[in-house]
């Protein structure tokens, strides 16, 4: 048996890397609405090796019992089979994914091949479930009863965010007719990312043509079904293509391997050469899109000084020097090329976004849950944040209104600082922050990159507000009420108070920035000017 707990345990490491790795951090399935069945499989391989794991560490399986455990690792490999149906359906797995599949395909057959013989001796003799004896191998026991605690855990997730997502509505479907690719449509890249899939939510659901850049169809495809043109590359649009606007989301994640110069160099490439790519196909195009919305972010202001919180509106210079406001300042030149072609050009600097699906409030309401919240270094540092309802609205109030154009703040008027931010998180799951993570260490382990989460920019919706957006979501109790499900919708509840002006914020920006300067009744429900629409 040692043999077969060997193989057991190495088959354990490698199904857990390849479940935070793949499925959790490059695949994100349990925020994707196709990934429902692949994660259903999941769950119920993963409940099976449970059962595995603490039955064999603790148990002899003779009789029928045997014959029992046989049938659960049968079921295994029909499981396992219909998950790379699955897979291929829905999703291209890269390489280093395939290979580790294959690899636990091979340990595990050596399982089997080991575990056969015993469970043949087993099944001769009379039925019972024999505990092991404790002996020399105890440790086995109690390890494997960690494995088995660990793997059925994870099912249970997985079984509940298999059930959230078939929970969701899907955007109701359009059969794309042959001059789909002559109407005039929205561009979008980054469409299966977390603002860049709400966006599309939202366009569906008002009737809108959309096209979607993804590098990869099968995954694009399963996530919007057929009222969504997906390309993997800007040259399979026609030249007579109608395009009206384009929101470019597209690049790698900022916050996550450390900012070597291979990483620096791979950050600023996802995002100016699909950029390039785009002016490419703006120039080959009969006629040229309306309006682009590229993404940028408020890093584009830089490290302001520990502490401070003097108000940064659009006017504000970048800091030459410091990486996120290089990466910034890039994207953005890129993006201006496009107003030679007469293209108008928002450049949307986007703060945090808080939404349920993706992006840093699922860790962070993890955290809070569990009472592990943490002021990070001083705590002094403004957190500038938006509600995703609040993002794509801005979006498309953006590409709908001729007279925006240029940098706008997506940020919510509100803006605390992370110590504050980290209480009023805490606070919407009833708990406390009581941890504190020094600054030093964490300079020392991520090097600049420590400068997103412990040096912060107060920037502010001067843009916006001067424009006639109206926040859904300007205070930072309500937008985490909302992610909390804490209470009934605002449109229900709230008075239709007008949010604070553009001439507001520049006079109480400093003073009311630490304080919360706009309350929850402020925070009104609003589309584009002169719409009702709310935006999604």
């Amino acid at each position: 048996m040692t043999t077969i707990f060997l193989l057991l345990s190495v088959q354990a490491v490698m199904g857990a890397f390849d479940n935070l790795w793949h499925h959790e951090l490059q695949a994100r399935l349990p925020q994707r609405a196709s990934a429902r069945h692949e994660l259903a499989l999941h769950s119920a391989r993963e409940a099976i090796y449970g059962i595995v794991f603490i039955g064999l560490g603790w148990f002899e399986w003779r009789g029928a019992f045997a014959a029992a455990m046989a049938g659960l690792l049968a079921v295994e490999v029909v499981i396992t089979l219909a998950d790379f149906l699955e897979e291929d359906r829905t999703r291209a797995l890269p390489p280093f994914e395939r290979l580790l599949h294959t690899l636990l395909t091979i340990s595990y057959g050596a399982f089997i091949a080991l575990i056969a013989p015993v469970l043949w001796g087993w099944s001769r003799q009379p039925s019972a479930l024999v505990v092991t004896p404790q002996g020399e191998h105890a440790w086995v026991s109690w390890l494997f009863t960690l494995y088995g605690i660990g793997v059925l855990a994870w099912s249970v997730r997985n079984a509940l965010a298999a059930r959230r997502l078939g929970r969701v509505q899907p955007v109701p479907a359009v059969t794309p007719q042959p001059s789909h690719r002559i109407e005039p449509a929205v561009l979008v890249t980054g469409a299966t990312g977390f603002v860049g899939s709400a966006l599309v939510a939202s366009l569906r659901r008002d009737g809108g043509r959309v096209i979607a850049l993804s590098r990869d169809l099968r995954q694009a495809r399963a996530s919007f079904g057929p009222g969504v043109w997906v390309v993997d590359s800007l040259e399979a649009i026609p030249s007579e293509t109608r395009i009206d606007a384009v929101v470019h989301l597209a690049g790698a994640r900022v916050l996550g391997m450390p900012w070597t110069a291979a990483r620096r160099r791979e950050l600023l490439a996802s995002r100016v050469d699909v950029t390039a790519g785009l002016l490419g196909l703006m120039r080959r195009l009969q006629q040229a899109p309306r309006v682009m919305v590229s993404a940028s972010a408020v890093g584009f202001y830089g490290a302001s000084p520990e502490g401070t919180f003097e108000p940064l509106d659009e006017a504000a210079a970048p800091r030459p020097g410091e990486f996120q406001s290089d990466l910034c300042t890039a994207i953005e030149h890129e993006a201006r090329r496009a107003e030679a072609l007469g293209v108008r050009v928002v450049r949307m600097r986007f703060g945090v976004v808080l939404g349920r699906g993706d992006g840093a409030y699922p860790m962070l309401a993890l955290a809070a849950r569990f009472g592990l919240g943490a002021v990070l270094g001083s705590g002094r540092q403004a957190a500038p944040w938006i509600h995703l309802d609040d993002a794509v609205g801005l979006v498309r109030f953006a590409m709908d209104r001729d007279d925006v154009d240029g940098a706008l703040n997506g940020v919510a008027p509100e803006t605390l600082p992370q110590a504050a931010f980290a209480d009023a998180m805490a606070a919407s799951f009833g708990r406390r922050v009581r941890l504190h993570m020094p600054a030093a260490p964490m300079r020392a382990l991520a090097g600049e990159m420590a400068t997103l989460l412990l040096d912060g920019q107060n920037a502010v919706p001067r843009a916006a507000l001067a424009a006639g957006y109206r926040f859904r979501f300007a205070a930072l109790a309500a937008a985490l009420a909302d992610l909390a499900g804490a209470g009934a919708p605002l449109t229900a509840s709230l008075p239709t108070t007008s949010p604070p002006t553009a001439s507001s914020l520049s006079a109480r920006g400093h003073h009311d920035a630490r304080r919360g300067a706009w309350p929850v009744d402020q925070a009104v429900t609003s589309g584009p000017a002169g719409s009702a629409e709310t935006p999604r």
